[in-house]
């Protein structure tokens, strides 16, 4: 290989806007993977933080956070996640459901012309000085 075929650099195309999540490790999202150690975070503090409760309620509230993480993570019907759809249907219980055209009422200041001579209705050029301030 001489030096001038060494020094040439190979260039590689890299796909971009492929509308693909980056994988963190064992297939998850990063946003999955968050969406998990949020609940296990979550399950371990119910756990630990409450000591008088007990042992049953404390391991129902910590396997639910557990379980609600583990569905918001992982269940992702129509590859959108759940998150994503209660938006969607907040935003639709927002929207009002009828809409209703009516004609605004007509403002004869709006569309009457003032007394004025044709000159005065002339357009003026912004590039043009006016009149005015050639004086």
């Amino acid at each position: 290989m001489t030096r001038e075929e060494h020094n040439v650099t190979t260039r590689h195309e890299i796909p971009t806007h492929l509308q693909v999540e980056d994988e963190l490790f064992w297939g998850l999202s990063v946003r999955q993977a968050l969406t998990l150690a949020g609940g296990f975070s979550g399950g371990y503090s119910l756990w630990t933080q409450w000591p008088d409760l007990p042992e049953a309620l404390r391991l129902g509230l910590a396997l639910g956070c557990l379980a609600a993480a583990a569905t918001m993570a992982l269940v992702r019907p129509g590859g959108r996640g759940l998150e994503e759809w209660a938006f969607v249907a907040l935003h639709y219980a927002a929207l009002p459901k009828a809409s209703v055209w009516r004609r605004r009422a007509a403002n004869p200041e709006e569309w009457r012309t003032r007394q004025a001579s044709w000159v005065e209705l002339a357009p003026q050029v912004a590039w043009q000085e006016s009149p005015e301030e050639e004086r």
